[in-house]
């Protein structure tokens, strides 16, 4: 499982993140999705804890919390969803 957490400040660094997060427990990764054109991280990102209750303390603890200057939304990732290619179909 992964955590969600959106509404990140564009200054954000994954080892920011990480070090957030790390206050609840074991971080096994923080990752931050970029743009492709700009490279500019998109606002949001990635954080998978240890266990399931040190995931579930991170969400209770940091959601609705100001941090950067921002109001953090953390949740439970969900999957992914399959957009399906980028081709015209006619």
């Amino acid at each position: 499982m992964s955590i969600y957490v959106g509404n990140l400040s564009y200054d954000v660094t994954e080892k920011d993140l990480s070090s957030v997060f790390a206050e609840y427990g074991t971080v096994k990764s923080a990752k931050l999705p970029t743009d492709r054109e700009t490279g500019r991280i998109r606002g949001f990102g990635f954080v998978e804890m240890g266990d399931d209750a040190e995931e579930a303390k991170a969400i209770e603890e940091l959601e609705g919390a100001e941090w950067m200057g921002r109001t953090l939304k953390v949740n439970k990732a969900k999957p992914r969803e399959n957009r399906g290619g980028g081709g015209n179909r006619w």
